[in-house]
């Protein structure tokens, strides 16, 4: 893991305190894989930073990461790449695919099976992002740690 902590131990609240990438071939198990990743990565935080993730930040981050990881893995061919980031204010999920075509939420419709991913994103995330690469494109969810529960993240206080 990758700290962005100064000298201090303080940090800006959109900085990373610590961040980890890593990549997904698409098999089978994959989805599963990556919500572990985030588990274990918010965990690690928490063990090696004492930075303190309320439970419903940790339950949002993983199902943010499962359905951007089941729309790559659906609909971009090759690699998935993943990378998770910690704020003082916020998970950040990133995720990259090999497919140009940027997202559209649908329509709200309860009778639809499926395809509901985006929408469930956008209502639980703090912000949402698509930024097209020179291959694929990156989507980028912002899990806020504040209004999530009474716990608060650790920050610098200066």
């Amino acid at each position: 893991m990758e700290s962005d902590v100064d000298r201090c131990g303080c940090t800006a609240p959109d900085q990373h305190l610590v961040r980890v990438g890593f990549a997904l071939g698409g098999e089978d198990g994959c989805i599963a894989d990556a919500r572990q990743h985030a588990a274990a990565f918010l965990d690690q935080a928490g063990d090696d930073y004492g930075l303190m993730v309320p439970a419903r930040a940790k339950d949002l981050t993983q199902l943010v990461v499962s359905e951007l990881v089941t729309n790559a893995c659906k609909y971009a061919p090759g690699p998935v790449l993943v990378e998770l980031g910690l704020t003082a204010e916020a998970v950040e999920v990133a995720v990259w695919d090999s497919d140009p075509t940027v997202p559209a939420a649908r329509a709200a419709d309860p009778g639809r099976i499926g395809g509901h991913g985006l929408e469930i994103v956008k209502a639980v995330t703090a912000g949402l992002s698509v930024d097209q690469e020179a291959v694929g494109k990156r989507i980028t969810a912002r899990i806020a740690l504040t209004g999530v529960s009474n716990d608060t993240p650790a920050r610098c206080l200066a």
